[in-house]
């Protein structure tokens, strides 16, 4: 493939083609591309002095990363991204709201306990919105399937991520789901993750700067030959690396304060989408597996 045909043309190609490379890139380049991945708004819009600093690298790096995708520069690299969102004009009026709400909360100090409520639900609003940009019905529909076919789910999200994990344990065995809520209590996650077999699927939960024993709880149940249904805020996070599909969260951050709105939001939908799944009777169950196999050969 000739240099001018492996260009990423579209936000999607971009996308993929930084996961493709991520592990290739230098320390410096992943950097980049974790915020790239992470901050797509951003590099379309903000100039490139401005992208620089909250990625905290030099603008020469940011060029030069773009080269190593294929571009001549930072700019062809902004503009496909810009193109795309112009295609989407929620997306792009969603780009300035949060550009607008994040300079309104820096200006404003703290003492009127209404105002800081508003704050709060619109920072909220904006992650939920965010939520349907990252994460799509081809994305939960797979996320189901993995859900449905294991054997035996477990669950864990420490720290910052329990809230969540705790949620949609309790919930999946609402439903009727065989589910092992991994709570790290006493520090036996490690051995908890022994008893995780290859026909069960492993619901990890977390987001920078990553729990250490979630990490350790995925990667051992990755080399266990179980699957790995990862809720994070980044494609290429530690968790993600071992991960059969990740869906992306971006919760809102006001004052330093992080929300989990956006990622309950998540959890909820995923277990009311199965219980769906768990009432279709039987013998449509397996029609639609039979369609579902035929359709990918």
């Amino acid at each position: 493939m000739s240099e001018k045909n492996s260009v990423p043309r579209t936000a999607d190609d971009l996308r993929a083609t930084i996961l493709e490379q991520y592990e290739s890139f230098s320390g410096r380049l992943q950097q980049i591309a974790r915020y790239v991945l992470d901050h797509p708004d951003d590099l379309a819009l903000e100039t490139l002095t401005v992208i620089a600093q909250n990625a905290a690298v030099q603008p020469s790096a940011i060029v030069r990363f773009a080269k190593a995708l294929g571009f001549s520069g930072a700019s062809p690299m902004q503009r496909l991204l810009r193109d795309s969102l112009l295609a989407k004009h929620a997306v792009l009026g969603y780009g300035e709201r949060v550009r607008r709400f994040n300079a309104s909360v820096n200006r404003t100090a703290v003492g009127n306990t209404g105002h800081l409520l508003a704050e709060f639900v619109e920072g909220d609003t904006l992650a939920l919105q965010r939520l349907q940009q990252t994460v799509s019905k081809t994305d939960v529909d797979k996320a189901i399937k993995l859900l449905d076919r294991a054997n035996t789910v477990y669950v864990i999200g420490i720290r910052r991520s329990f809230p969540v994990a705790s949620y949609l344990a309790y919930s999946l065995q609402q439903v009727g789901k065989r589910t092992f809520f991994v709570d790290g209590v006493g520090g036996l996650a490690r051995q908890q993750a022994r008893t995780v077999q290859p026909d069960d699927l492993v619901v990890t939960i977390s987001f920078h700067p990553y729990a250490e024993e979630t990490v350790a709880f995925s990667e051992a149940a990755h080399a266990a030959g179980a699957r790995i249904l990862a809720i994070s805020d980044s494609p290429v996070g530690p968790i993600a690396k071992v991960a059969n599909l990740v869906l992306q969260v971006k919760d809102s951050e006001v004052r330093n304060f992080r929300s989990l709105a956006a990622s309950l939001c998540l959890a909820q939908t995923l277990v009311v989408r199965l219980a769906f799944e768990l009432e279709r009777p039987a013998a449509a169950r397996r029609r639609g597996a039979r369609s579902g196999a035929a359709a990918s050969q």
